[in-house]
């Protein structure tokens, strides 16, 4: 069991089981998509909320606890979501399929975040398009969610110069509050991006 799974077997949901605040305020930028893919989703919030606006959602995540929490909470929503177990940098990823992605928070050591994400935007369509927050390195100063050491957050550089070969619709280094569960509590400093993948 990894230490994920040990996070998510609690009954209590660790980020809540609303939407992230980026996700609700975006969500229109999907438009008409129907294809969703959500990674590193955790126990489900995002991809039930994306699934209750007529999307055809599915959960990818390293946790098996976090997917039958996510299966659960769409039930209870009365919405359909599909779950597959993925490690985001062991495993591939089947290319040109989606609509949508979105990745909430899905923190990676600095070395494999570029392929993470590569892979992500190999997973959609020409047009598709990808939608992320994450917290920036700042972030270990407000100690309100998020990884502890700093090779796991995300640098504003270097993020916008691996968007530049996409299309980016948005991109900002911001302090937001964020009152997610027990996980994520107050003010936080994060990288909020959306990039539409080249025809």
């Amino acid at each position: 069991m990894n230490q994920w799974d040990e996070k998510f077997k609690s009954a209590t949901y660790f980020y809540g089981t609303k939407p992230n605040a980026f996700v609700e305020q975006q969500v229109n930028v999907f438009g008409q998509s129907k294809q969703i893919a959500c990674y590193a989703e955790g126990e489900g919030r995002n991809a039930v909320f994306l699934a209750a606006k007529g999307h055809d959602v599915t959960a990818f995540d390293y946790a098996q606890e976090g997917l039958q929490k996510t299966a659960a909470l769409a039930k209870s929503q009365d919405v359909q979501v599909k779950t597959e177990l993925k490690d985001l940098i062991q495993d591939t990823l089947e290319e040109n399929v989606y609509d949508g992605a979105v990745m909430i928070f899905g923190h990676f050591a600095k070395a494999d975040q570029s392929e993470v994400l590569d892979k992500i935007v190999g997973s959609l369509k020409a047009g598709g398009i990808f939608l992320m927050e994450v917290y920036e390195d700042a972030q270990l100063r407000y100690q309100t969610g998020g990884p502890k050491d700093i090779d796991y957050l995300y640098n504003e550089s270097a993020l916008k110069n691996w968007a530049s070969q996409h299309e980016i619709l948005h991109f900002a280094c911001v302090e937001v509050e964020r009152v997610e569960g027990i996980g994520h509590n107050g003010r936080s400093k994060v990288l909020q991006l959306i990039v539409k993948k080249r025809m």
